[in-house]
């Protein structure tokens, strides 16, 4: 059965064709009156994420003296208290980094991997044609803490400590939960209490989410960042926290053993990039799905979309064709590169593009599209940006999957598990396909753009399928129809389901199209008209932050998205 996950909402849907959302009673002044706020302005440095406190913490970092390293891990604590449905120490994270000094783009994965003691026929005994969703089954080691570390060794100037100071006060002292939020974290409440741990972490009084503006507490995950600060990533990965979490896993039929945490290790990785008019996207290599943002850039440049119009039938089609396409590929040749020689190279080339573009057909909707030859002849989760004075730049993202991960609060932690194995195949000839020791692939995925070799944009869109998607589309309203960074993150969204995935289930016909209601009706009209089966839809359309660079005037430009919580500050 294909696996559709939305991460960052619930999605709502309708077949009405003019569903529209509800209208402000006022138009706003300037040049984008449709904005939902202005862009926020500094000069020094800046945090962009899902949450205020978040943000917060993250600038009293920056204005302590601490580089964007030091910011990010700060800010990605504090989510994991007061977002923990999203992210947490109990799942991997993701890095592009601008080193200023260097002047020099690094990656990082430090995504974890599967059990030593784990395999295809551990499923097959238990008569599984499938990884479960939730559960110790659905484990693979945290890579975070571990992420952290390697961040913080090589670009902070600040202790593990003090990054964690004002999560660990956050989450002893409790904070209001927000409405955003909330409502996530109501929708999990039947999962949360199949696990004892889980309820009595996460629910009040065991039994119910805590509501909009209560006050909530989780002195378990301020105890578990308070041994981290004290001893490093040592206690996540040899010490108490790795016991608990082995220790829960032999009880409930899971497969940790204390070696998949002492083996644990992140890789630096060189990002890979494509030209978009000019301008050099940037995005880390599998097992995560950057690349398909490039891929469909590269499929989209040759056409005049600013000609075509913004959201037009035209263009909205042709980026479904372009993200078909990519996201075929996607479902074939995207996983742990360790254990596989990959064409990564090969699939962002413009020749590999133009080959995969005698495919898309302007008038009509491809139905179960294949994955392409490369090698030629001649799925919740927060994002965050920093900023900091000296102009090094974080991309950073972190999740556990699933809202709630696998569901499991493991002991007293204070955090829940990620769900990530269920990404793995159980097929034996898929490159994803399910190993001891093995990254799974990954959704999660930062990205940073560059122009004549300095930063120009540091930004993301959490949100599973729909990251590679949003990547995009926030570079196509600003580069090709001139919206600033925020109205790039306000203006209505498409969302494409029902592609092949990467666990080996199949493409369902030409899928399905989700609508934001700033779509207009004859644009729906038009696509129908094309074959596609249009819906509109609120909610799952993911979750962008952003922050340009102008190096002319000497100003960061921050942006937030509407649909969350979130804040962008700077100083």
């Amino acid at each position: 059965m294909h696996r559709f996950f939305v991460l960052c909402g619930v999605l709502f849907m309708t077949a009405a064709a003019d569903a529209q959302s509800p209208q402000a009673g006022y138009e706003r002044s300037g040049a984008m009156r449709n904005q939902s706020r202005s862009v926020v302005m500094a000069r020094h440095g800046m945090v962009a994420t899902s949450h205020p406190l978040a943000a917060q913490a993250g600038l009293d970092v920056l204005k302590a003296g601490g580089t964007a390293a030091d910011a990010a891990i700060a800010t990605n604590a504090m989510l994991g208290v007061v977002e923990p449905m999203s992210c947490g120490i109990g799942g991997d994270l993701f890095v592009i980094y601008w080193d200023n000094k260097t002047q020099k783009l690094y990656g990082l994965n430090a995504s974890g991997r599967s059990p030593y003691n784990i395999s295809r026929k551990t499923f097959a005994d238990k008569g599984l044609s499938e990884i479960p969703s939730d559960g110790v089954l659905s484990w693979s080691v945290p890579g975070c803490v571990h992420g952290w570390e390697e961040l913080r060794g090589k670009f902070g100037n600040q202790t593990l400590a003090e990054n964690l100071q004002a999560a660990i006060a956050t989450a002893e002292e409790g904070f209001p939960v927000s409405e955003v939020i909330a409502g996530g974290w109501k929708s999990s409440v039947p999962s949360l209490r199949d696990w004892p741990d889980s309820t009595a972490t996460y629910l009040i009084d065991g039994e119910r989410a805590p509501a909009v503006g209560e006050v909530f507490r989780n002195p378990n995950l301020a105890k578990s960042y308070r041994q981290i600060a004290e001893q490093g990533p040592a206690a996540f990965y040899r010490g108490p926290i790795a016991k608990e979490i082995v220790a829960f896993s032999e009880r409930n039929g899971g497969y940790f053993s204390l070696k998949d945490f002492a083996d644990h290790t992140s890789t630096w990785v060189e990002p890979v990039s494509t030209n978009y008019r000019g301008y050099d996207v940037w995005e880390l290599p599998p097992n995560g799905q950057g690349i398909a943002a490039l891929q469909m850039l590269n499929l989209l440049e040759p056409y005049d979309l600013k000609k075509l119009g913004h959201n037009s039938a035209e263009t909205i089609h042709l980026f479904l064709e372009a993200k078909k396409l990519a996201f075929a590929d996607r479902a074939k040749f995207y996983a742990d590169p360790d254990f596989e020689k990959l064409p990564t190279a090969e699939l962002i080339s413009k020749e590999y593009a133009r080959e995969r573009a005698k495919l898309l057909d302007r008038n009509k909707a491809s139905v179960d599209v294949p994955a392409g030859n490369p090698r030629l002849e001649t799925c919740d989760t927060v994002y965050l940006t920093v900023v900091d004075k000296d102009r090094n730049c974080c991309s950073f993202i972190q999740s556990i999957f699933n809202g709630f991960g696998s569901q499991v609060v493991p002991g007293n932690v204070g955090f829940a598990m990620q769900n990530r194995g269920c990404l793995f195949a159980l097929d034996d000839m898929h490159l994803n396909r399910l190993e001891p020791h093995k990254r799974p692939f990954h959704t999660i995925i930062p990205a940073m753009v560059t122009k004549d070799g300095k930063p120009w944009f540091c930004y993301g869109v959490m949100g599973g399928d729909m990251q590679a998607q949003g990547h995009v589309q926030i570079l196509l309203n600003m580069i090709d129809f001139g919206l600033n960074v925020q109205a790039a993150g306000d203006a209505a969204r498409v969302m494409h389901t029902g592609s092949a995935d990467p666990t080996g289930s199949p493409a369902n016909g030409s899928g399905t199209v989700h609508l934001e209601a700033g779509v207009s009706d004859e644009a729906v009209a038009a696509l129908r008209a094309k074959g596609h089966k249009v819906f509109r839809s609120r909610g799952g359309y993911g979750g962008y932050q952003g922050i340009l660079i102008d190096g002319q005037q000497g100003v960061l430009q921050g942006a937030t998205e509407p649909r969350k919580d979130g804040a962008a500050v700077g100083y």
